[in-house]
């Protein structure tokens, strides 16, 4: 068993958008193409405190059939305790086993949660390039100061240079100047301006990140310019009307229409979901339709388990290229039984 640490993830991954955004689009489109398989992530709630969770997302990831890749199965178990950031913890945690294709047996145990941040915010950042008006993206929005928003500008920047300002809105202010300050740090030659109202910060820029931890529709998009695009990344944001009434772009119909999405509330409204336009993995692989290209577009990704396979199958390449981790020979039990 090899076993890979926060740490040493981020060594790797530091600097590798661009590979990061490559490994997550083949995903998608080895998605589309139906050489995937993915179950229904299982939601572990708990009675005492309805706000938390612990999820696990098992998947297999094909191949396209060509010889250099071999298919990848495994499982995320992360979980989500929104009031940790309170008491000075990171919101959430996870780890990842990738098991053998041969044998079964589990192989290689991650840190679970940079490697989910990264793929959450190359997938935005990967939406972003692809659904976004065709003139230059010069600003962004971020809605929600956090781990997730940081990754997604880190990639923004990765992946659009022209990008040369945020502005940002938290319920909490200081948690917005923090963020800012963080940005000035890491990010140079990002200008940030914190916004003290929310309509005002979506007015500000056509490309919206909303990475929140809201449990019920909060947002009116009506300040929102024509033609904006909204990388609804929390998923629970937005009343069904303006679903019903947007260009909606998914990574998978069965799964984002449940667990109380904000899509899931709009297709109990409706009866149907023949609001969803297209699926992001479609859209990479050739088959893009014409949208309006003055509406507003939202992209709702769930979060599919293939992009943390994806990205996993890439850090423990990297880590054996690069002799990082730690190798428990006597993890499993030897012999058989």
């Amino acid at each position: 068993m090899l076993i890979l640490t926060a740490p040493q993830i981020r060594q790797i991954l530091d600097g590798a958008e661009q590979r990061v955004v490559e490994a997550v689009s083949r995903a998608y489109r080895l998605h589309a193409a139906g050489r995937t398989v993915l179950p229904h992530s299982l939601f572990l709630r708990f009675p005492e405190e309805a706000r938390n969770r612990i999820i696990a997302l098992p998947a297999y990831l094909g191949t396209a059939g060509d010889t250099a890749r071999e298919p990848v199965a495994g499982v995320k178990w992360i979980s989500s305790f929104p009031g940790n950031p309170d008491a000075g913890l990171e919101r959430a945690s996870a780890v990842i086993v990738l098991n053998s294709m041969r044998t079964g047996h589990p192989e290689v145990l991650l840190e679970g949660s940079v490697i989910s941040a990264r793929r959450t915010a190359a997938s935005a950042a990967l939406a972003a390039v692809t659904l976004a008006p065709r003139e230059p993206q010069t600003g962004v929005t971020l809605i929600g100061c956090g781990v997730i928003n940081f990754e997604v500008l880190t990639f923004l920047r990765a992946l659009l240079p022209e990008l040369a300002e945020a502005t940002l809105f938290d319920l909490d202010p200081a948690r917005a100047r923090a963020f800012a300050e963080r940005c000035a740090a890491r990010l140079p030659g990002l200008r940030t301006t914190v916004a003290e109202r929310i309509g005002d910060a979506l007015a500000a820029h056509r490309l919206v990140s909303l990475a929140t931890t809201a449990a019920t529709p909060h947002l009116d998009p009506s300040p929102c310019p024509p033609g904006t695009l909204l990388l609804h990344l929390s998923l629970r944001d937005l009343a069904p009307e303006t679903i019903l009434s947007s260009v909606n772009i998914v990574d998978d119909e069965d799964h984002v229409c449940r667990e109380s999405t904000s899509l899931h509330l709009a297709a109990e409204q409706a009866g149907h979901r023949d609001f969803i336009d297209d699926s992001i993995g479609a859209i990479l692989a050739g088959t893009r339709r014409e949208r309006d290209p003055g509406a507003l577009t939202v992209f709702s990704p769930f979060g599919l388990g293939v992009l943390d396979l994806a990205v996993a199958d890439l850090v423990r390449h990297r880590a054996e290229e690069q002799g990082l981790g730690t190798d428990v020979p006597d993890f499993l039990p030897s012999g058989a039984r």
